[in-house]
């Protein structure tokens, strides 16, 4: 494990806020990062992902020391979750006292934290800012926008989410272009990437697709999810298709006909290094996830992103992701298949080379020696 008490100055402490399963490979680069600088540290687990297959086990699998405090707040209502991550970080932050609380991505957790901070004078770091969708009717996309109008530091992960800040007025000495520390992990964890075991144990066929669903626009309404269950059993006649089942969305998935078959396996959450294997064997990945998205470039596999549209459209650009509907899904997948994985412009995204962490602890350390608050 990481030592998050290193020799730092006195109330130099940084503070990072993690909730959900997207947020830990992020995290991690930049906790071992500023760990090297000798930057002090504490991390607080929310439990917005209290499923210890969709947060206890990224701990392990990518080194993340104890928290502090898990808030444990479970699942529920945007209004409800939010309201009680408001109330838990309020608490936790008032005591620790931070001189900097580093929030990532787009999550429940990381709006509640930044509100609370910015009510607290307490600055605040966003790892992942800048990425827009532009469709306000996305949970996410209004979290995005808040979080990066109260934030201090900004950091980038692509050229276009540097742009969208520029234009939303963000003052360019807040603003970092630093890469993608989820790639980092992704990086680290290459040598462990064996999809052998786990398609073995899971009695998966050479050939094989995975899918990852569970978005609101997708899986929240009947009729929505019925297109979307309809279209991927028509992939699964083209190739067997196993589903690592978020708990979000399960049962009204389950109620549109997503049930196991001889050409369907539905899964538990698996771990990240077990997931990352079996995505890394695979000849096609269906998904809403931002992250799947980023991390099937990096692993060079054919993506299909059932979504209208990207925050992430550098995995377009530069990598194998494309975006279908529920209608188009299955001929797509069919060319898919056929090409295989297929990168634009035959080059990974800039800064996407395992070096993120370090760039973002760079700044961090010189913001926390400069005293800039």
């Amino acid at each position: 494990m990481t030592d998050t008490h290193p020799t730092g100055p006195a109330g130099q402490t940084v503070l990072h806020v993690l909730g959900a399963r997207p947020n830990f490979p992020k995290a991690a680069p930049v906790v071992r990062a500023l760990a090297e600088a000798g930057v002090a540290q504490e991390i607080v687990h929310t439990g917005q992902h209290y499923d210890a297959l969709m947060s206890d086990v990224f701990f392990a699998d990518l080194g993340l020391p104890e928290p502090v405090a898990n808030l444990a707040v479970g699942s529920g209502t945007h209004a409800r979750q939010t309201a009680a991550l408001l109330t838990g970080l309020e608490e936790v932050i008032t005591e620790r006292r931070p001189a900097l609380v580093v929030v990532y991505g787009d999550v429940n957790s990381t709006l509640a934290a930044v509100l609370v901070c910015a009510k607290l004078g307490v600055p605040t770091a966003h790892v992942e800012a800048g990425l827009r969708s532009f469709d306000r009717g996305m949970p996410e996309e209004v979290n995005r926008v808040v979080v990066d109008a109260l934030a201090d530091l900004l950091f980038a992960t692509s050229p276009d989410a540097l742009s969208h800040l520029a234009n939303e007025g963000v003052a360019p000495e807040k603003a970092h272009l630093v890469g993608n520390p989820m790639i980092d992990s992704l990086f680290s964890a290459l040598p462990k990437l064996d999809p052998a075991p786990v398609v073995a144990r899971l009695g998966l066929p050479e050939r094989y697709a995975v899918a990852t669903l569970h978005r609101p626009g997708n899986v929240d309404s009947l009729d929505t999810a019925r297109e979307l269950v309809s279209a991927v059993l028509k992939v699964a006649e083209q190739v067997p298709v196993v589903v690592p089942l978020h708990p979000r969305g399960r049962e009204r998935l389950a109620e549109a006909g997503l049930v196991p078959s001889e050409r369907l396996s539905i899964i538990e959450p698996l771990g990240y290094v077990d997931f990352l294997s079996l995505v890394r064997g695979a000849a096609l990945v269906v998904t809403d996830s931002g992250g799947v998205q980023e991390e099937t470039t990096m692993l060079e596999v054919p993506c299909l992103t059932v979504r209208p549209n990207t925050e992430r459209p550098i995995t377009i650009s530069h990598g194998t992701n494309r975006l279908v509907t529920p209608a188009t899904l299955p001929a797509a997948a069919e060319k898919a298949l056929a090409e295989g994985a297929r990168t634009p412009s035959g080059e990974l995204p800039p800064l996407w080379d395992g070096r993120s962490g370090a760039r973002i602890a760079g700044v961090i350390a010189r913001w926390l020696a400069d005293g800039s608050r």
